[in-house]
């Protein structure tokens, strides 16, 4: 099949992980760091799937051509991208049992190889048992020899019902690739759910914030997504399967078509910068990690926010030069967290968000359907550090998970926000 061509958006965040690899076999201790930036090359893939009935589904895929290679014959002529997009299905993260496999080529000619435009396309999904499964989504640029890859958990049931619904765009009706959207109206295509009014409620904004990776008080009762609707309303679905939704108000918004139930979709309406650090507002909010509350107050309060930020990590680091770097992998990581991390809150207020930012990269990331676990430092060393992750379940995402606190953390911790206020950055 051919992939749609158009011309690139402004903010278009995928919540799915992804990650470069030359190889990427989904087996038993597989280590996924690269989901999260280790390792990884400049080959951005997005991918989600979308059931259109109960029996069929297809996984839409979105690439830039930045990002890829474009040839030509040497006459002069036009200019050819060549990309593999494939896919492979699992029952689990680490099985070795494939239960399907396609693939698809794209030969995308351009007179301008400079020109920035993305690559959406689309391809069945075979799903001959109705169960959930892990779903393995490859790009590889055949000019560069460069890969790309998507993992996505394909739900059945109850659990599935938020992949029945899809925003796509109001001009061509293609697939975006997020649910976090800056106050605009989207539209939402669902295919089961033409002709039906949908319940639908909205959730403030969850301000709370992950606390240290040591503390027993939050081990055993984390902040839980918002408890009560603010307010409810109802949706209108059309004959074709189309719904829009004004997302003015900032929050969650979770539509369902049993009012009875809390299976449903959500969208998520964010600051229009997202998942970027845009301003002194965005950047001051993630140093509450790092700041003491006199500090953080004094902040907030000065009369020019961005300059009192700054003059924080001068004399933090001792020098701007220093300095500059420090700001830079610092925010650098709150976007990053963002971009792999969000759930219904921005992923730097996630507690893996806390971990990145704080602690980095890991060196392994082992996952199954329902944890993963970041290791520093060498797998079965005394000195590494370990975080376990638990997913918790809720009706707004399924990207959230929670960390198993530990008191044998407190002196890493203390160590690394030590490190950042003296404007070291800390890599584990």
């Amino acid at each position: 099949m051919n992939p749609t061509r158009t011309y690139a958006t402004g903010l278009l965040t995928a919540l799915l992980a992804w990650g470069c690899t030359s190889s990427t076999p989904v087996n038993k201790r597989d280590n996924f760091a690269y989901l999260y930036g280790k390792g990884g090359s400049q080959l951005a893939l997005d991918a989600r799937v979308h059931h259109t009935a109960p029996e069929r589904s297809r996984v839409y895929y979105k690439l830039s051509t930045r990002d890829l290679l474009y040839k030509s014959d040497g006459t002069g002529g036009p200019f050819h991208a060549r990309v593999r997009i494939s896919y492979e299905s699992y029952n689990a993260y680490g099985s070795k049992v494939l239960l399907d496999s396609a693939s698809t080529m794209i030969d995308d000619e351009a007179a301008d190889p400079s020109e920035d435009k993305e690559l959406i396309g689309s391809m069945d999904l075979r799903r001959k048992e109705q169960r959930s499964f892990i779903l393995k989504v490859m790009a590889h640029d055949l000019n560069r020899d460069q890969s790309s890859t998507v993992f996505i958990r394909v739900e059945k049931g109850s659990a599935g019902l938020r992949q029945y619904f899809m925003p796509v765009d109001t001009a061509k009706g293609l697939p975006l690739f997020t649910d976090h959207f800056d106050g605009r109206t989207v539209r939402v295509r669902c295919e089961i759910c033409a002709g039906q009014e949908l319940s639908g409620a909205h959730y403030a904004t969850n301000t709370a914030l992950p606390v240290p990776v040591f503390s027993s008080s939050y081990a055993n009762a984390p902040p839980t997504p918002a408890a009560a609707a603010d307010s409810t309303f109802r949706v209108q679905v059309d004959a074709d399967g189309l719904f829009t939704m004004d997302l003015s108000k900032p929050g969650v918004y979770h539509v369902k078509p049993d009012s009875s139930a809390t299976a449903g979709f959500s969208l998520f309406s964010v600051n229009d910068a997202f998942p970027y650090v845009s301003d002194a507002q965005d950047m001051l909010k993630p140093m509450r990690y790092i700041t003491s509350n006199q500090e953080y107050e004094r902040i907030s309060k000065a009369p020019n926010m961005r300059h009192a930020i700054e003059r924080f990590w001068i004399d933090a680091a001792g020098d701007r030069e220093r300095a500059r770097e420090a700001i830079r992998i610092y925010f650098s990581r709150v976007e990053n967290a963002n971009r792999h991390f969000t759930s219904e809150v921005e992923g730097w207020r996630t507690d893996r968000g806390l971990v990145h930012i704080i602690f980095g990269t890991p060196n392994s990331i082992f996952k199954n359907d329902d944890s993963e676990t970041w290791i520093f430092g060498e797998e079965n060393n005394l000195m590494s550090l370990t975080f376990n992750f638990k997913k918790r379940k809720g009706p707004f995402s399924d990207n959230d998970l929670v960390l198993d606190r530990d008191p044998m953390l407190k002196g890493a911790w203390y160590r690394n926000v030590e490190s950042w206020r003296n404007g070291r950055v800390y890599q584990n």
